[in-house]
Parts: structure tokens; C-alpha cells; sequence
């Protein structure tokens, strides 16, 4: 396992300029938005898995390193932050969208 990779559950992929200025029907960015949603929460639900079952390894005197442990759960943690906010600010976006007045 490595432990200097971070990984985001937004993390933003670059893409060159032409590939940006596409056109999407609001079918395709909607789909699009849904499989980035749904990675992010597998991604966020896969940190939380393995900082649980490395937590039940250190619990059962298996694990050898108490600093790997503490750093996949200061990660799952992390993750799960950055997804709430994630959240909070697409249901706030929402709400503003909401109070248009058309």
C-alpha cells in the first residue's frame, strides 16, 4: 500500500483545451456528473473499508505499523470531509437555483 499517494474523491483530471470546449447536451453532462458522483462515493466508501479493517487489524495485535494505521484513518476521514462539503455545496448551488425568479 502506498501512503504518499493522496487521493481526493473530486480530484480534478486535467484535460487538454479542445477536450474542455466540447459541447455536452444536458443528458451527457448530466450522466457525467452522475458516474464522477458515484466514483467519489465508491472512492470515499473504499477509504472508510480499509481504515476499518486496518483499525480491526491493530485491534487484534496483527498490524505492525500503528503510524500506517493512524495515516489511513486521518485519510478516511479526510475524504469523507472534503465529500460532505462537496455535498453541502452542490444542495447549496441547488437551493440558489431554486430562488431564480424566471
Amino acid at each position: 500500500m502506498e501512503l504518499n499517494k493522496i487521493t481526493t474523491p473530486f480530484a480534478v483530471q486535467r484535460q487538454p483545451l479542445e477536450t474542455q470546449m466540447i459541447k455536452r447536451t444536458p443528458a451527457e453532462a448530466q450522466n457525467q456528473f452522475k458516474v464522477a458522483l458515484s466514483d467519489a462515493i465508491k472512492n470515499v466508501n473504499h477509504m472508510q473499508s480499509q481504515s476499518s479493517e486496518a483499525t480491526l487489524r491493530l485491534a487484534r495485535g496483527e498490524a505492525e505499523n500503528l503510524h500506517e494505521v493512524m495515516i489511513l484513518g486521518q485519510k478516511a476521514s479526510i475524504t469523507l470531509q472534503a465529500t460532505v462539503e462537496v455535498r453541502n455545496k452542490v444542495i447549496e448551488a441547488y437551493q440558489e437555483i431554486m430562488r431564480m425568479q424566471v
